[in-house]
């Protein structure tokens, strides 16, 4: 008995895996995009480049203390992060109940059915009859399966793959919200950083000034300065109080931002941060090849993903215009006594094959192949428009990192010659050589310099983070 019924299984096996595939062959579709980012590495040519992005982890790239807590935080509370797992074990579900579809479902049962004669209240029997009318009982146990689709064309592994597919892509878009949280509360932090190196400026300058009003006022008391010049000393000490509230405001907001990346309230006992610049690990990164983005980037490998999935649904779009063939198989016994029911002549077996061919559907099946084919030129289309954004991404961070590096040293120069020339005012009006109107415009523009080297050093800063990401970094085997 059971060897007949393990027949129909493995007869069924051998179907399935001698069956045909209708999905097309997959060839990764050109990335449309240069060999070469427009901009230079920054890389001498012949200089080993001691780190790999891609194997780079955040651990190892992030090296300030306070910024490596913050990380984790986010990491373990972020509600995005908590969000987008939680779609990945759904996406991880739906793959198993298709894969299910693949192999029969066996199931066991028994039964046991009594039938005996209705009421016989109000009839009239000849003598002894009523006696001879007994209860019929019927036994039955079975075990098999029912209306298993023997996938000949490959329409269940083809949803199968699609499905499979769709799930890896839900993974890769965890990686990408991974890394996009790392550098977003990396970036998040520099700017706080940088705000409260702006408000220690706006806090010192206002002090300054606060002192240079008090002398000003001192000397206009005693007539030696005039109410032009006085009026001129207080609204630099308003706009530097007035730049203090500013920097207080934007420091304070940059706390709420890392509070909500974190997912939580920033704990009291982080450690005290490293000075600005000294967040990561490495000053400069190498860019490598357009084409190592497609190994590296998650969104790239997410939508190449959905375009395998399109093309396996492309097959079973095709595989719906064949025949379907279904096999019922169950083995079991039966008797009208329980006491035989598990003897050898009880033991009952049967095999039911059925084939479907598809001969009127109105159209149902060209539909869903033409939205098939579509769906897979859709998928192209935005399999290649990722990689153009990540190319671009890249071709402009390293743009960007040409550009504030040498904004930041000219900057740096503008900062020293502004200073120099505030200086030397102060020197020629209290030498009696000009006035203090020269005096506050040139610690106007020392005051302006400051801010703006602050605001380079900054963003130079944030685009080493951009780069980190957008060459695939963030991602590190321990953190998985």
């Amino acid at each position: 008995m059971r060897l007949r019924f393990l027949s129909a299984i493995s007869a069924s096996g051998a179907l399935l895996l001698s069956s045909c595939n209708m999905a097309p062959t997959y060839h990764r579709p050109s990335p449309r995009v240069a060999h070469d980012y427009p901009a230079d590495t920054g890389v001498p040519a012949g200089q080993e480049v001691s780190h790999h992005v891609p194997d780079l982890g955040w651990e190892d790239f992030f090296t300030d203390p306070r910024l490596k807590a913050l990380i984790e935080l986010a990491l373990k509370n972020n509600r995005d992060l908590a969000a987008q797992m939680a779609a990945v074990m759904s996406e991880r579900g739906q793959y198993q109940v298709q894969n299910a579809a693949l192999f029969p479902t066996i199931s066991a049962g028994g039964m046991a059915n009594y039938v005996g004669p209705s009421d016989t209240a109000g009839f009239s029997f000849a003598p002894g009859q009523g006696r001879q009318i007994s209860t019929l009982r019927f036994y039955q146990t079975s075990i098999g399966f029912s209306s298993y689709e023997i996938d000949l064309w490959g329409r269940i592994r083809n949803m199968t793959r699609a499905q499979k597919e769709q799930t890896l892509s839900t993974a890769e878009n965890l990686r990408n919200l991974w890394i996009t949280t790392i550098s977003q509360v990396a970036g998040t932090y520099i700017q706080w950083l940088a705000d409260r190196k702006l408000l220690d400026l706006a806090q010192k300058t206002a002090q300054s000034r606060q002192e240079t009003w008090r002398l000003s006022k001192l000397a206009y008391d005693h007539d030696e300065l005039d109410a032009l010049t006085l009026a001129q000393v207080e609204s630099q000490l308003e706009q530097a109080r007035s730049d203090e509230q500013r920097q207080s405001r934007a420091v304070a907001d940059d706390e709420h931002a890392l509070t909500l990346l974190v997912g939580t309230s920033l704990p009291a006992d982080l450690p005290p941060p490293a000075p600005m610049g000294k967040q990561t690990l490495i000053s400069d990164l190498p860019a490598g090849l357009p084409s190592d983005l497609l190994e590296q980037r998650p969104d790239i490998m997410a939508a190449e993903h959905l375009l395998l999935g399109a093309n396996a649904s492309l097959g079973a779009a095709r595989a719906a215009f064949f025949p379907r063939v279904t096999l019922t198989s169950n083995e079991g016994t039966s008797a009208l006594q329980f006491r035989r029911l598990f003897t050898r002549l009880a033991e009952t077996w049967g095999v039911s094959p059925n084939i479907s061919i598809p001969l009127l559907t109105w159209g149902m099946n060209q539909g869903n192949l033409r939205t098939a084919r579509a769906h897979l030129q859709q998928s192209t289309a935005q399999y290649q428009k990722a990689i153009q954004s990540a190319f671009r991404e890249v071709s402009d961070a390293l743009t960007a990192r040409q550009t504030y590096s040498s904004q930041a040293k000219h900057m740096a120069a503008l900062e020293a010659r502004s200073q120099k020339a505030f200086d030397l005012a102060q020197m020629r009006y209290h030498a009696g050589i000009d006035n203090y109107l020269t005096t506050l415009v040139q610690e106007r523009q020392l005051y302006q310099a400051q801010q703006d080297h602050i605001m380079v050093e900054a963003a130079r800063f944030q685009n080493m983070v951009t780069l980190y990401r957008a060459l695939g970094g963030g991602w590190s085997r321990k953190s998985k």
